[in-house]
């Protein structure tokens, strides 16, 4: 994958993760902002989760209170390169836990 594929996929995530949130209809107040390549969930209780592209390792980053994870492209899914986890598979984790609200992709 070059750096322009790289990015049309960043920014689908992000599309994808952020029209979700706009279009959640649970109780958890989360505020979604976009500062660059940095993505910034906040939750009521001040915590938050950031998501950020790595152009030079084609990576996504997701930073939680759960912990730091990195993630590859692999057959259309970003996959942990640690747990081998399903990225929206753990960010729906992290948000249900810094939420106190159950939240699904």
């Amino acid at each position: 994958m070059n750096d322009s594929e790289f990015h049309q996929l960043a920014d689908e995530l992000m599309s994808e993760i952020e029209q979700t949130i706009d279009n959640y209809e649970g109780d958890a107040d989360i505020d979604c902002e976009i500062n660059g390549s940095v993505m910034t969930l906040t939750f009521e209780n001040n915590s938050k989760i950031i998501i950020n592209r790595q152009e030079a390792f084609h990576q996504i980053w997701l930073a939680t209170r759960l912990g730091g994870y990195h993630f590859d492209l692999k057959e259309e899914q970003w996959i942990c390169d640690r747990s081998g986890k399903e990225f929206f598979t753990l960010l729906a984790q992290a948000i249900t836990e810094q939420s106190g609200e159950s939240f699904t992709f």
